[in-house]
């Protein structure tokens, strides 16, 4: 924390910071970097040496009854920053196991590398344990981990406090399986002006009850018998509830030799959007 003029240190919320991720010269005003930096500036002065790491921007707050949370880079701080070759993943997992009452909803954006799997950033909103996960998310960061490393994280598990797997391994789950390339994983603002066509595989209430315009119903569970109805000659992008039925059906239609994608983050992720892309009408099935 030393400033070019030797005998002068600067710490706190006014300082000039380097970011954890991206290198760049920022000024984040958070207690915890403030804190830290203080306790770094006080070592080097006593003469031990001593080296403050940098910001990530770990913060949380409390909005509408729901807990809001980040860490590390968001997409547009990735962007500005010319880092490129990252990828996003989507998920929304219950806060704890489904079959304990009163579940909640936990709304995780993960960013990170390509190929490496490094962890860049992530931000989530939800219920109670919301913070728990970026606060893990936020030492993997510190660790320079990757998305393998979240998918083999050990954590504390009773259903009343979170599931076998936890948000943040399914997180880090999905994200390998994008790596490995098991997940070719599409994004819904890719949509405008494809010409893939698009396929809801929920089942047909769910579908009624609403659904991406332009898109067909055909159900995973009725896929293996209906395969023959989808053309081989045009891409296919595939959408459900969260993910999980699509990831489902991409596999198996490419293992039909199909072209396809699944959705991140599914019709979820895609009726939070700001704006809504424009999707192509479905032309008929065979």
């Amino acid at each position: 924390m030393r400033t070019s003029d030797p005998k002068i240190w600067a710490v706190g919320d006014a300082v000039e910071s380097r970011d954890f991720v991206t290198g760049e010269a920022c000024v984040v005003p958070l207690a915890g970097p403030a804190n830290r930096q203080g306790r770094v500036a006080a070592e080097s002065i006593c003469g031990r040496p001593s080296q403050f790491r940098g910001v990530q921007a770990t913060a949380v707050c409390g909005a509408f009854g729901l807990i809001v949370a980040s860490t590390g880079a968001s997409e547009k701080t990735l962007c500005r920053a010319g880092i490129n070759r990252h990828e996003k993943v989507y998920v929304h997992p219950s806060n704890h196991a489904g079959y304990y009452p009163d579940p909640k909803l936990i709304h995780l954006k993960l960013l990170f590398s390509v190929p490496d799997g490094r962890v860049l950033g992530a931000q989530a909103v939800g219920g109670e344990g919301t913070d728990k996960r970026i606060d893990v998310i936020a030492m993997a960061i510190q660790m320079h981990g990757t998305v393998f490393d979240l998918e083999q994280a050990e954590l504390c598990y009773a259903p009343q406090f979170g599931s076998a797997k936890d948000p943040v391994n399914l997180a880090g789950m999905v994200a390998a399986n994008v790596i490995r390339g098991d997940l070719t994983s599409a994004q819904w603002d890719e949509l405008s002006g494809s010409d893939a066509l698009l396929v809801d595989v929920r089942e047909p209430d769910e579908f009624a009850a609403g659904h991406v315009e332009g898109s067909i119903s055909l159900p995973l569970s009725q896929l293996r018998q209906r395969i023959h109805e989808l053309p081989k000659d045009r891409e296919i992008a595939v959408y459900c509830g969260v993910g999980q039925r699509s990831y489902y059906a991409m596999r198996m239609l490419g293992q039909h030799g199909y072209r396809v994608s699944s959705l991140a983050g599914g019709f979820t992720t895609y009726s939070n959007l700001p704006s809504k892309p424009k999707i192509r009408e479905a032309a008929t099935t065979r």
